[in-house]
């Protein structure tokens, strides 16, 4: 069933049937449980590949295990007679059984599926976590990025090229099918008790690895934030469109290493770049040279229209979501992992 849009250009504030897609992942399981604790006012459908056991289940909540590319992905929509999509299937930390192949099938294709399913059956609105990778790393990047920047995910990171076609399907979409709006989240590193990632593996590192030139600033976001986002975006009060989704400010990666008491490793670019050369070539390394832009030219986000516009102002800046993430790491004493 379509929604019809206000005067504001905002879907109007009702109850929803919501289809969340990739909902055992990180950010699904957020979204899944904030959604429960609303009650029975929406309908939500929580899909993912993998099984949810009875035991971990919520009231409430309707669990379909269903890949997101399985072309049947229409006949739930339309069973559960679905107005609201979430998407945020994504594989975002590839495991070692993974492929440029098989990342570009979840990624890319799963969203056209999602996609051609919405259309088919007259969803109304959709949430689709992006991310700023699609801005790709490159030297020439602004210091900081708005929404009006163009994309230019690198092809040699396969997680930023994927984001970048997939926001190029979304801009496809919004002219050939404008009755399905979209809300597109271009989400910054997010941290939080329970992410676990490559980026801040680079933190726990004894001295941190710094390339001398650059300063490498991150832009982070709490993972609560990202759920008060997709949460606006539902709920009603919010216009769609493409926003930036990250806190206030920036961390460089020397003001890093100070909070975490630790000397930063400066190196050149040319021998990080060989170093991971070589390293790679001899199978010690799944990176490669092109992990060197990774490292030196992080896209930095602004977030002045998240809030001037869509509305959300994240309740933690950049620096308070790196300070809560180690606060609690130092409690719990677990190691700094982070999600991007």
């Amino acid at each position: 069933m379509n929604q019809a849009l206000n005067a504001q250009g905002t879907l109007p504030a009702q109850a929803l049937r919501v289809l969340v897609t990739g909902a055992s992942g990180f950010l699904g399981q957020g979204l899944v449980h904030a959604l429960a604790e609303q009650g029975t006012a929406n309908t939500v459908v929580a899909v993912d590949v993998r099984e949810v056991p009875a035991a971990l289940r919520l009231p409430g909540i309707h669990y379909v295990t269903q890949d997101v590319r399985d072309p049947t992905l229409a006949e739930t929509i339309a069973a559960h007679q679905i107005d609201t999509v979430v998407h945020l299937a994504s594989i975002v930390t590839p495991g070692k059984d993974s492929n440029r192949a098989l990342e570009y099938s979840v990624d890319v294709d799963g969203t056209r599926n999602v996609l051609q399913a919405c259309v088919q059956h007259g969803v109304g609105h959709i949430v689709v976590s992006s991310s700023g990778a699609a801005y790709g790393y490159h030297a020439d990047n602004p210091a900081w990025l708005t929404e009006d920047h163009p994309l230019r995910g690198n092809e040699s990171f396969a997680y930023s090229h994927h984001k970048r076609l997939v926001e190029e399907m979304l801009a496809d979409y919004r002219q050939s099918h404008p009755a399905l709006q979209q809300t597109v989240l271009r989400i910054g590193t997010i941290l939080g008790e329970r992410v676990d990632n490559q980026i801040t593996a680079l933190f726990e590192k004894p001295r941190l690895l710094a390339i001398r030139g650059s300063d490498s600033p991150f832009v982070f976001i709490w993972d609560e934030d990202v759920t008060g986002a997709i949460l606006h975006a539902l709920s009603g009060q919010a216009p769609s469109g493409c926003y930036n989704l990250a806190g206030d400010g920036a961390l460089t990666i020397a003001e890093i290493a100070k909070r975490l008491n630790k000397r930063p490793r400066v190196l050149p670019a040319w021998l990080l770049k060989t170093a991971l050369f070589i390293g790679h070539t001899l199978g010690i390394s799944r990176y490669g040279p092109e992990q060197l832009d990774f490292l030196r030219y992080r896209p930095v986000l602004l977030n002045t229209t998240l809030k001037t516009r869509f509305g959300y102002t994240p309740q933690k800046t950049s620096t308070q979501a790196f300070e809560a993430l180690t606060a609690h790491r130092t409690l719990t004493d677990k190691p700094l992992r982070a999600e991007d």
